[in-house]
């Protein structure tokens, strides 16, 4: 019987590449499609073997513009009281295939709690020689725990919206 090799975190500090990384969210809708939508003002760091990240509320931008009014209203993110998105992991683990699981404390609302994101992690260097670290990590959560409680009923049955939203994170970093 053999054990995998685990990759060590970096210890160093890396900061965001923002034009190589993003931070979505899926949610089904009517109980048929996945409905898409992104933060695009992000800011991540992996500092000392931990990974911290930001999104401005108010960069919500989706496929329908006029919902963004109602995204970003109490009924959801309630942005003028709560105005970011945050994570702070409290363990990384990586293993020797690529795979990362990332535990952390995501807040919403200013509601904390905590989550397990999966995906992979690779290094290795950009074009200019500079060290980077990249992570594709996702994660399921309940909405209704952050207090985005809105939901409609649909007139034959069922509801507009799922309750769990998958999260989709993609960072690449760079040392320095």
């Amino acid at each position: 019987m053999s054990t995998a090799t685990i990759q060590q975190v970096p210890s160093d500090t890396f900061t965001l590449d923002p034009v190589h990384s993003s931070f979505g969210f899926g949610i089904k809708h009517n109980g048929i499609s996945t409905f898409r939508g992104q933060f695009e003002q992000v800011d991540a760091r992996l500092e000392h073997g931990v990974l911290i990240g930001m999104a401005q509320v108010e960069s919500i931008k989706t496929a329908i513009p006029d919902l963004r009014g109602h995204l970003l209203s109490p009924d959801f993110f309630n942005a003028a009281e709560t105005p970011t998105v945050e994570f702070r992991s409290t363990d990384i683990r990586l293993g020797e295939d690529g795979s990362a699981e990332v535990d952390g404390e995501l807040t919403i609302r200013g509601v904390t709690k905590p989550v397990t994101a999966r995906g992979t992690f690779a290094s290795g260097s950009n074009l200019g020689g500079s060290d980077v670290v990249g992570f594709d990590l996702e994660a399921t959560v309940d909405r209704r725990e952050y207090g985005l409680n809105w939901q409609a009923q649909l007139p034959k049955g069922g509801e507009v919206l799922a309750w769990d939203v998958t999260l989709q994170i993609h960072l690449e970093l760079i040392k320095g």
